[in-house]
């Protein structure tokens, strides 16, 4: 049995507390696919208890960490102290249609010594398959007790890529068919999951050989990029620069897989 800090302990417990009503409005929301008024606005409510739920865990495991949160925005907190990052349901589009892939994520962001950000502590929790995937920064990542390693793959044409997709009001549709072109003609498929946080888990448990995505926000990464990093894969932009945060541009792989994409994407949106 792997040991792992109080802090993911507190994560896992906050998520877990959660997951249960999750699950239950799971079931719920599908049966209101049929009522005409659909099922937004309940999903909307189920977002927001499981994150009341998940806050006043961690706000009473170390009560004076700031937040930053997908529903309830940044809650100021010791600017000393690191922060927790939480999005309690990654996969909206799903839980509405009633698909059972989402999850909740988790993460701690502290201080480098020079005062630069970084995410320490990360956790995405599938609520369906009882899926907990962890990482601590220098210590791995972990499927519960089982050490995750990026897919060892090493030619495109074995590759399964993950990806996000443009949608309503979201997105450049334009410049993700450019990539996808590129990457499409070269890999062994494309897939389209609908939630971030386990698109990175799964790079990291090398169940997806990549993925690429932008736009995503802070609380939609945060957990995956130190999966991904923990587990031996690189997390970089589209031009292969650590500069992911900044332009919203997210592409992992393993290391061979990695180069060989980001001079595909490159190329294609150069």
């Amino acid at each position: 049995m792997v040991s792992h800090s109080g802090l993911i302990t507190v994560m896992e417990r906050a998520a877990r507390k959660a997951a249960p009503r999750l699950r239950r409005d799971f079931n719920e929301v599908e049966n209101l696919q049929v009522s005409k008024k659909g099922p937004a606005d309940f999903v909307s409510m189920a977002d927001k208890r499981c994150e009341a739920t998940i806050v006043d865990e961690l706000r009473h495991a170390r009560p004076d960490w700031g937040l930053v949160l997908e529903e309830g925005g940044v809650i100021e907190g010791n600017p000393d102290k690191p922060r927790w990052i939480v999005d309690p349901l990654d996969g909206t589009s799903n839980f509405l249609h009633g698909i059972p892939h989402f999850a909740i994520t988790i993460a701690v962001e502290d201080k480098k010594p020079n005062g630069d950000p970084e995410i320490t502590h990360a956790l995405t929790y599938q609520p369906i398959t009882d899926e907990s995937f962890w990482a601590e920064k220098g210590r791995g990542a972990w499927l519960q007790d089982q050490r995750l390693r990026v897919s060892a793959r090493r030619h495109l044409d074995e590759a399964l890529i993950g990806t996000g997709m443009p949608h309503f009001g979201r997105g450049d549709i334009g410049r993700w068919t450019r990539i996808y072109g590129a990457i499409g003609a070269q890999v062994s498929a494309v897939r389209r999951f609908g939630a971030a946080s386990l698109d990175f888990a799964w790079v990291a448990a090398g169940r997806l050989d990549g993925f690429w995505e932008d736009d995503l926000d802070l609380w939609d990464v945060a957990a995956g990029l130190l999966l991904v990093k923990e587990a031996g894969g690189f997390v970089t932009d589209y031009r292969g620069q650590d500069r992911m945060l900044a332009k919203r541009e997210y592409l992992a792989a393993n290391g061979d897989l990695h180069s060989k994409l980001h001079k595909l994407v490159a190329g294609a949106i150069r």
